[in-house]
């Protein structure tokens, strides 16, 4: 999905990239395929240790580097990427508007961003089931808006990125049915078990979120993904001055 997104921008060989967030680098890698050596692509992480091991390529570069709080390691780049970093950022703006200035005139900016106010569930042994993924869910983006993330920034980017005067400004949305048991829906355990703590302190009891985890391995159990709203957007060749 992600690739498909990319290359809708017209991404070709000798181009300059930044993945930023880059997680296991496994994207940042795909898009050294594509520009070739005559281009660059530069890989950044708060948390670099996580990328995969790959070849070494004299126009990758993989940097520790926090979006916040350091300068930007370049800019002039044809094409800037991002996958579900902002929504957690209380700064995104700040960091959205750094994101749009490092662009060259006619440069993309590609977003991709959940919304996680949408996750129906579509199948449950029985109600009370359903209840309980709501009740939790409900506390874990509660836990989200307190630590500053943003659970609706995926509808809300589209629109900001127009706001920062960006054109042929475009949205896709994914979603997919995740059974209990596969891998998507791991992330609901994933991301339960990180602030287990502060969901008891929120009301949801540890029996609670025991029930909770055994239910996402029941196969009879089914929750829509968090759709992935991917916005991209273009950099005017020609900028209004005041």
């Amino acid at each position: 999905m992600s690739r498909r997104q990319l290359e809708l921008t017209g991404l070709k060989t000798g181009w300059r990239c930044l993945e930023v967030g880059g997680g296991s680098a496994s994207l940042g890698g795909w898009l050294a395929e594509q520009v070739g050596p005559g281009g660059e692509v530069t890989i950044t992480d708060i948390e670099p240790r996580w990328a995969l091991p790959r070849r070494e390529q004299a126009h990758v570069r993989l940097l520790r580097h926090d979006i916040v709080r350091d300068p930007l390691p370049g800019d002039g780049y044809d094409l800037v990427h991002a996958r579900l970093v902002l929504l957690h950022l209380p700064e995104r703006l700040q960091v959205l508007k750094r994101l749009v200035g490092a662009l060259r005139p006619g440069g993309w900016l590609v977003l991709e961003e959940f919304d996680c106010s949408w996750v129906p569930v579509l199948a449950a042994p029985d109600e009370d089931a359903a209840a309980l993924f709501r009740q939790v869910h409900t506390a874990l983006n509660g836990l989200l808006e307190a630590s500053g993330a943003d659970p609706l920034w995926g509808q809300r980017a589209l629109g900001v990125m127009v706001r920062t005067g960006l054109v042929d400004v475009m949205a896709t949305t994914y979603a997919e049915a995740w059974p209990g048991g596969s891998t998507g829906i791991a992330l609901h355990r994933h991301n339960v078990d990180q602030v287990a703590c502060q969901l008891v302190q929120a009301g949801i009891s540890d029996r609670e979120l025991d029930r909770f985890r055994i239910l996402l391995q029941d196969p009879e159990f089914v929750a829509n993904s968090y759709p992935l709203i991917s916005v991209r957007g273009r950099r005017p060749f020609e900028e209004n001055t005041p």
